[in-house]
């Protein structure tokens, strides 16, 4: 469990937080390109404790500013878009996508007011079919990872869902932790007799945890015709979850409050074409109140969202299970503690080399099913064990019971 001061740490993600600090680090995704239109330029925005508004201008270049003018705080969602910029509706204050102000129409011209002002600003760059904006200091900007399926010719299938009512920590600790899928996941779906959950509803017979290069990975031993070694489903630092054909964005929009972008990738080679597409969903509660469970992100969102706005980690009893759990803690507290100290955290990308695609899919296990290596195109040479583990990897063996029955 965790002391109340380190809980406090961990899940706070306001401005001037320490943990708000180290994710301000990382590009986070806010929009999905296709949300602005000619119609509809402009998106509100509201990412890591702080109201923003985003907009494309008339060349097709976007912009990231704090919402409420600096003049009388007026909504700069309703303002003009105006020379790359936009300009407030109340007075008429007009800001570039970099926050200066560029005129303030009724100061006097030999005003030096709109020299002194820098309005909340913020990079925004697109890549397959997402926004992402950098909320840190421009000195310590990185460079926005080219993850492989963001730039990989194909279809890529984004699912649209209401934010959730939980810290961004209840879903990334998720992504750490191997066992949850044999109940929630495979026992909830063969109790409500739906297919999907077959995968994970084999007898379990070890899981472990290995750090990697860009952040904590799982492995499991399943028993039975379809099991064997198989490892991945990453867990990519600070925030994302990698599956083999899908990557997920937890973003904190606040303490209390987190939305997920959801991206599932075809290469052209299996889909036939290139494209993007979007599916909506609707509550996740259903007319009764009541999570359906009918599905995989139904049933984790009941579990992260009915441990409270934030989880009281002063109450937990974590077990050998919850290994990956407590590594992803430590590596969140070093990332903190290296921002403190005026350095870069863990998996952020400067070299441009390094940069032109970043293949995760190497990560997965060479022919296993789960890593789907048809629909996302095989890597050159995907990585062994030998390469996967070494000392860090912390093994747990499952003993005989009713997750692994005997046979």
């Amino acid at each position: 469990m965790l002391t109340a001061e380190e809980n406090e740490l961990l899940t706070r993600v306001g401005p001037r937080t320490p943990c708000g600090e180290m994710l301000r680090r990382y590009w986070h995704p806010v929009a999905l390109a296709g949300e602005l239109t000619d119609d509809r330029p402009r998106k509100r925005v509201r990412i890591l404790g702080e109201e923003l508004v985003l907009f494309r201008d008339q060349q097709g270049s976007y912009g990231l500013v704090g919402e409420h003018c600096s003049h009388r705080g007026a909504s700069l969602y309703y303002g003009f878009l105006e020379d790359g910029g936009i300009r407030c509706p109340y007075h008429g204050w007009l800001y570039d996508a970099e926050g200066r102000c560029l005129e303030q129409p009724f100061e006097p011209a030999q005003s030096i007011l709109k020299h002194t002002i820098r309005h909340p600003a913020y990079p925004v760059e697109e890549l397959g079919g997402l926004l992402f904006a950098y909320l840190g200091p421009p000195e310590k900007r990185p460079l926005l990872p080219r993850w492989d399926i963001l730039t990989l010719e194909g279809v890529r299938h984004f699912a649209v869902h209401p934010p959730l009512s939980c810290n961004w920590l209840q879903c990334e600790e998720n992504t750490a932790d191997v066992t949850h899928t044999f109940f929630l996941h495979g026992h909830m779906m063969a109790k409500k007799a739906l297919r999907g959950g077959e995968y994970y509803y084999r007898p379990f017979a070890q899981y472990g945890f290995q750090p990697f290069t860009w952040g904590l990975l799982k492995d499991w031993i399943a028993e039975g015709p379809r099991g064997g070694l198989a490892w991945g489903n990453l867990l990519v630092f600070p925030n994302m979850l990698r599956l083999a054909t899908s990557m997920h964005w937890r973003v904190p929009v606040d303490d209390t409050h987190t939305r997920i972008f959801w991206l599932n990738f075809t290469s052209k080679e299996v889909a036939g074409r290139e494209g993007v597409e979007v599916e909506h969903h609707g509550p996740w509660l259903n007319e009764r109140g009541e999570y359906p469970l009918d599905s995989f992100p139904s049933q984790d969102t009941m579990a992260w969202e009915t441990q409270g706005p934030i989880f009281d980690r002063t109450r937990e009893h974590l077990g050998a299970s919850d290994t990956g759990i407590a590594t992803f803690r430590q590596m969140v507290r070093q990332a903190i503690d290296a921002v403190q100290d005026g350095e870069d955290p863990i998996a952020l990308v400067r070299d441009p080399d390094q940069n032109e695609m970043i293949d995760l899919r190497e990560w997965f296990r060479e022919g296993d099913e789960v890593a789907g290596a048809g629909s996302v195109g095989v890597p050159a040479r995907p990585l062994t064990s030998d390469e996967v583990f070494d000392d860090r990897h912390a093994l747990v063996a499952v003993p005989y019971g009713t997750a692994r029955p005997k046979r």
